[in-house]
């Protein structure tokens, strides 16, 4: 049965239907899709971007999960919900070389992202033809999810809101289908909540998810049990992260004391009070920028042309959903989880790659609102008009792949040329040769795994804001006291990190007592090492 006949309301069994060939899914448009997908994320990805203090953190909460039966070597306290890494962790236990599968940690994370991404170009081709019934339409979604800057930029860096974006997708993949199977919604609904305990602000895309799980089962007979299994399945994941932190003891604060000013009130750390925190972060925040400032700074030069198309697609499925009943309920479904997430991001406080799932929600919605502006139009035209659209961006100097140098030559852009983070893997190789496993060192968490998964371990070697915020590691192994500092390793910019957290010990340990051992700068990334208490 064709998509048109899915989505219009149910006749009755003796009224005769009229005959619809099967709508073909278009498996050379897909395979054209996955390919380009996987030459735009994966050539290149091992060397660009620089490997990112968050894709760090996640690996070795991987590697706690691995190593030590643990969500985190550190003291967990609720920062993010854990199933993102304890995906990452099964993912690196079925490799043979495990984390050193692809020559170090955080590149077998990305091997992972690549999959990941052409997982997802599947899942959102299928959507957008499955409720537009649009092949060209579905072809346009994936084609600018592939090639954006924006999204070749985050999609490889191994970042917990590409896995709650699988789940998303998965889920409306599910919905897509139609089939009037309990099992196929309650599928669903597990999705979005699997998505929650990857990261939290899946929730935010809740609305458009809930508005077309209502209209997209509207029509069954079994609606009320689907909207029941659904909503018990989404929150089946939540209430047992909820349970795990109350059989721990750490749901709520001590004493219910949700004082603010108070790092973590009590003798425990608390699921809640972190919830709160989170809450009324700002842009005062040590590791918070502003909306604005990342827009105008980062976002748009990376990629101004999806975020502008997306948003107006987003924006004019609004309106344009109201008027035509077939997609009526995807327009204005994909349309608030555009808006829904694009709310949470004016928020006051951000890092630079929460963009991430906008690029497939923008893609999601150009798809959508391109099957709807071309419902009339026959698909070789459609076809031409997407070849239009797309090829100007893509080869024009200045676009998505080619642009213009210092010099004024033209060149492939960064993504597919820059070997930047072979500095660091330089970095670590001089402090496996130079330095004793026994040295204290304070990092940044982009080489943790590194260091910790050698043999023999460097034990003392711990990120910089934990050895100005962890007791166990500020007062047990530092002492707040530069003397008990043998090397600060210094990421690209981890002097902004240090002064925005005003984790002034280490600064002084660095300006007053340090001398630069190692050194080496590649454009606008630097990074060294420091002996601490060396005389020049």
């Amino acid at each position: 049965m064709s998509a048109d006949l899915l989505d219009r309301p149910g006749t009755p069994a003796a009224t005769p239907k009229k005959t619809v060939a099967p709508q073909t899914r278009g498996w050379p448009l897909i395979i054209v899709s996955l390919v380009i997908g996987l030459a735009t994320h994966g050539w290149n990805m091992f060397r660009y971007p620089l490997y990112l203090t968050d894709e760090g953190i996640y690996m070795e909460q991987a590697w706690s999960v691995l190593r030590e039966a643990k969500l985190s070597p550190y003291t967990y306290f609720y920062d993010h919900a854990p199933f993102g890494w304890l995906t990452i962790a099964g993912w690196v236990a079925i490799l043979p070389g495990g984390f050193n599968a692809f020559g170090n940690a955080i590149n077998t994370g990305r091997v992972l992202m690549l999959i990941v991404h052409l997982v997802s170009v599947f899942l959102l081709y299928e959507i957008v033809r499955r409720f537009t019934g649009s092949k060209a339409g579905a072809f346009l979604a994936v084609f600018v999810f592939n090639v954006s800057p924006l999204g070749v930029y985050y999609q490889r860096q191994v970042l917990l809101d590409n896995l709650m974006m699988l789940w998303i997708l998965l889920g409306l993949f599910l919905l897509s289908r139609k089939d009037g199977r309990i099992v196929t919604v309650m599928g669903a609904g597990l999705c979005f909540g699997l998505a929650l305990v990857t990261k939290e602000n899946a929730l935010f895309i809740l609305p458009g998810c809930a508005y077309l799980l209502h209209r997209a089962i509207k029509q069954q007979p079994n609606r009320r049990f689907g909207v029941s299994f659904w909503w018990f399945a989404a929150l089946a994941p939540v209430v047992g992260y909820l349970l795990f932190a109350q059989i721990k003891n750490e749901l709520f604060p001590q004493g219910f004391n949700f004082n603010l000013a108070a790092a973590t009130p009590g003798d425990h750390v608390s699921l809640l009070y972190t919830v709160w925190w989170q809450l009324h972060r700002n842009s005062n925040s040590s590791n918070g920028l502003s909306f604005t400032t990342l827009l105008q700074d980062s976002w748009l030069f990376k990629d101004r042309y999806l975020l502008m198309a997306g948003t107006a697609a987003a924006l004019l499925g609004l309106f344009t959903g109201r008027r035509n009943k077939r997609l009526r309920g995807p327009l204005l479904a994909c349309s608030l989880m555009a808006v829904g997430y694009g709310f949470y991001l004016t928020r006051s406080a951000l890092l630079d790659f929460y963009i991430a799932p906008m690029v497939p929600l923008f893609a999601l919605n150009l798809g959508m609102f391109f099957g709807w502006l071309t419902r009339r139009t026959k698909p070789a035209g459609a076809a031409v008009l997407v070849a239009c659209l797309l090829v100007p961006v893509v080869v024009m100097p200045g676009g998505f792949m080619i642009k213009y140098n210092t010099k004024g030559e033209l060149e492939f852009s960064d993504a597919y040329r820059l070997p930047l983070t072979r500095l660091q893997e330089q970095q670590v190789a001089w402090i496996k040769a130079n330095v004793p496993p026994d040295a204290r060192l304070i990092i940044d968490d982009d080489i943790w795994v590194a260091l910790h998964d050698n043999d023999p371990p460097y034990k003392y070697a711990h990120p910089h804001y934990k050895a100005t915020s962890d007791p166990d590691v500020r007062d047990k192994v530092f002492a707040s006291s530069w003397e008990n500092v043998d090397y600060v390793v210094m990421s690209n910019k981890m002097r902004d990190a240090l002064e925005r957290g005003g984790e002034t010990w280490i600064i002084e340990a660095i300006d007053q007592h340090g001398t630069p051992v190692w050194q080496a700068t590649r454009g606008d990334v630097s990074l060294q090492i420091i002996k601490i208490g060396a005389t020049s």
